[in-house]
């Protein structure tokens, strides 16, 4: 199945919720950066919530980031977004390990560690919004359900998850996001706490075959559902040879000249695909003049 999301409402427009399924996505991060299980589960969760995040952003240039800083191994995570279901990410220690938690599962939370996660965004103007919370757990799903309470005042439910094969390739990974408008009747409140609390995790629902709809027909269950939109997700990253070619250029004409003295080229590697870009003595040689003339 190919990677893709899904939005609904539900209880006349009193819920909104989101659904993904994002194995295809994760396990190309996964191989892009050779990351370790845990990490690829850690940031497996972090992408598929961004970019249930980042349909939430209107202006189809907006961008949404993803920042988490904490103590643990891997030390941080990156995952960025926008409206059309791009996501891209990566994380700082990539091989990072961690021994399994009390439960036998990848312990997400034990590799982070105690910190904070940023959300940042971008909306075009003058200065992006940026919102910092403490993490209640590092578990990521947690982190974002208290972020939406405390940041944006919208009571939430955030599921994500990303289940790994024998082989560390990754099996199933999706996410599920359930909000709740401001006005809810108390009756619909408690119906979608029950059935949040009973609810299976989110790559067991994938495991027995059920789309993200399904999952959306399972939460939402006797509260008249309604798909409202479907879209692709994808690991996209917008890094190319000419955008590093500016960032050569806004190094200057003596940080260039030291490169092209060296007479050793340059190599520029970008964070969120791990892709290399390399430029010849020659190449930075004309960047330079391209700066003089």
């Amino acid at each position: 199945m190919a990677d893709y999301m899904v939005r609904a409402t539900a209880a006349d427009a009193q819920i909104r919720a989101f659904a993904a399924t994002s194995r295809e996505t994760v396990e190309y991060a996964r191989q892009a950066h050779n990351l370790s299980p845990v990490v690829t589960a850690a940031l497996g969760r972090l992408m598929t919530g961004g970019v249930m995040m980042g349909s939430m952003l209107k202006g189809e240039r907006d961008i949404l980031t993803l920042q988490i800083k904490g103590a643990g191994p891997v030390r941080g995570l990156t995952a960025t977004a926008d409206a059309a279901g791009n996501v891209k990410g990566y994380a700082d220690s990539p091989q990072a390990m961690m021994p399994p938690n009390s439960a036998g599962k990848l312990d997400v939370g034990g590799v982070i560690g105690a910190g904070e996660l940023t959300v940042v965004k971008d909306m075009g103007l003058k200065e992006p919004y940026a919102s910092t919370i403490a993490l209640t757990t590092g578990e990521i799903g947690d982190d974002l359900t208290y972020y939406f309470a405390a940041s944006e005042q919208t009571p939430s439910a955030v599921a994500l998850g990303v289940l790994m094969e024998k082989n560390n390739t990754v099996k199933q990974a999706g996410g599920l996001i359930v909000q709740l408008m401001p006005g809810t009747d108390e009756e619909v409140v408690g119906r979608l706490e029950e059935k949040l609390t009973h609810m299976s995790p989110i790559t067991t629902l994938l495991e027995e075959g059920n789309t993200p709809e399904q999952i959306l027909g399972i939460v939402l269950d006797g509260m008249h559902p309604e798909i409202t939109d479907t879209m692709p997700v994808r690991f996209r990253c917008d890094c190319s040879r000419e955008r590093v070619e500016k960032v050569l250029l806004s190094l200057g004409k003596e940080e260039l000249q030291s490169l092209i003295n060296e007479g050793q080229g340059a190599e520029l590697n970008c964070h969120f695909c791990n892709r290399n870009y390399a430029f010849t003595t020659e190449e930075l040689r004309r960047l330079s003049h391209s700066l003089q003339s």
